[in-house]
């Protein structure tokens, strides 16, 4: 399963900029930034946790402003 994305009216910077947007969403271009150099294992593991309680406060902060207060 590739990316597919449609050149029209020969507008290849649209294109271009729908293609990021792509890659960004499915997390490729993290990914390979991520594997550009080597990451010690102690050092992923605290990047993870970082990033787990990132997204705890999003989520905790999107459900209080749903409920309202």
């Amino acid at each position: 399963m590739g990316i597919k994305v449609e050149v029209r009216n020969g507008n290849v910077e649209q294109a271009m900029r729908v293609m990021k947007r792509k890659l960004l969403k499915d997390g490729l271009l993290k990914t390979l930034k991520m594997k550009q150099y080597y990451e010690k294992p102690s050092d992923k593991r605290v990047r993870k946790k970082k990033e787990m309680i990132a997204n705890y406060k999003k989520k905790k902060a999107k459900l209080e402003r749903l409920r309202g207060y």
